[in-house]
């Protein structure tokens, strides 16, 4: 019986899959369940597994785009599993052919090179001028006059040397864009070109929450099995001021504005096959330790190429931070069809002043890009100090005075 593979839906609102790279090989053996293709979509890269086991026909190569519902590959489910691999080289069966000799080569006398008298290299008084006006020697030039005379249109075709490559490398490539990179392509250039986006920033002085990690994240750890990190300080802090200015929390739809009553928070996490953003939903109901447990869960499947078009799809409002890769400032591109994003960054000792005195403490400076077309700059700006204030003072404003209670410890 001969299978007929169909491209399944990857989500809602695909229709078009690009299959990024084949596992197997045009008459191979799959077993059922076995991946046998990486196929792309405009929102991830997921895995295409055999729907039975047989003898594999390939019905479509790599980079080609094809449709959900679309015959990719057959699958004779009648063939017998081969037993041990009984192929037999044919290349035995050649012999080594006795070398043929090579015609010798003919040879050819190399042209003899123009005499040189006393006119070569020579400059005409207006080859003179033009190769002053362009400071250019010209011992390095090549006449064409008569008796290699270095003529006007010699010196006007002239160009300094720019130097020689010598040994470098100087190769190049091209890859095709995988379907997803070029969906992200799209969808920055739209955001630019169609949004009034803006960056207003702050800095975050980070000792508070260096002294509660220090102070209890063993036992956060050993309570709850993940460690207590700084994404669920800005998850929470994020959480609060989007109650503050609801109008952050919202998106344009053509002629209307959509707000929302519920925080579903993208987290910008690097995958396998480039930037991915989950979603962690209904984030107002969860704690410190659920904060952390779900981005813990969210990263690893992402790391491991298992998460899913729907566990990426939808959010509010975006959390990323650069500074795992060590960014001190950057103003952050706008996750469509949301209205904000908060960009994290690095964190570095720096002088501040606090009671009159300069101390050094851990900043972070803090980055909010916004749609201006909806956030007005008071509600921006005010949304990113309640973040910092959040952030300076967690006990009282993320854990109401409880430290014991706000961590479950």
């Amino acid at each position: 019986m001969i299978l007929e593979m169909k491209v399944p839906s990857p989500g809602e609102s695909i229709t078009e899959v690009e299959i990024a790279s084949w596992l197997v090989k045009d008459g191979d053996y799959v077993e059922k369940d076995q991946a046998i293709a990486e196929v792309d979509s405009d929102k991830a890269t997921l895995e295409l597994p055999a729907e039975e086991s047989g003898i594999i026909t390939l019905k479509a190569e790599e980079g080609d785009a094809v449709a959900v519902g679309e015959v990719v590959c057959l699958i004779d489910t009648s063939a017998a599993k081969p037993s041990g691999s009984s192929d037999t080289s044919s290349s035995k069966k050649e012999e080594a052919k006795p070398a043929t000799p090579a015609p010798a080569e003919k040879k050819v006398e190399a042209p003899k090179p123009a005499e040189k008298t006393y006119a070569s290299g020579t400059a005409s008084p207006a080859a003179k001028k033009v190769l002053a006006e362009k400071n250019i020697s010209a011992s390095s030039v090549t006449g064409t006059g008569r008796d290699g005379r270095i003529t006007k249109e010699d010196a006007v075709k002239a160009t300094p040397s720019m130097g020689t490559p010598t040994g470098g490398k100087r190769g190049e490539s091209r890859s095709k864009l995988s379907m997803l990179r070029r969906k992200v392509a799209e969808r920055l250039v739209s955001v630019k070109n169609e949004t009034a986006m803006l960056t207003t920033f702050n800095e975050v002085d980070m000792s508070p929450i260096f002294e509660l990690r220090d102070q209890h994240k063993e036992d956060f750890k050993n309570k709850h099995g993940v460690g207590l990190g700084f994404m669920s300080f800005f998850t929470l802090a994020v959480v609060r001021a989007l109650e503050l200015y609801p109008s952050v929390n919202s998106m344009i739809d053509e002629k209307e504005m959509i707000s929302y009553d519920f925080c579903d928070i993208s987290i910008a996490v690097s995958g396998p096959k480039g930037l991915m953003v989950p979603v962690i939903r209904n984030a107002e109901n969860l704690t410190f330790r659920g904060v952390e447990a779900e981005v813990k869960r969210l990263a690893i499947r992402a790391r491991e190429g298992e998460i899913t078009v729907d566990e990426m799809t939808g959010g509010t409002f975006t959390i990323t931070n650069g500074g795992v890769f060590g960014s001190m400032l950057s103003t952050p591109i706008i996750n469509p069809p949301q209205s904000a994003i908060l960009g994290m960054h690095n964190i570095v000792e720096r002088p501040v002043v606090k009671d009159g005195k300069i101390v050094i403490a851990p900043i972070m400076y803090v980055a909010l890009s916004y749609d201006h077309r909806i956030i007005d700059g008071k509600e921006s700006v005010g949304f990113l100090v309640a973040v910092k204030e959040a952030l300076e003072n967690p006990v009282e404003l993320l854990m109401n005075n409880d430290i014991h209670k706000g961590l479950e410890l």
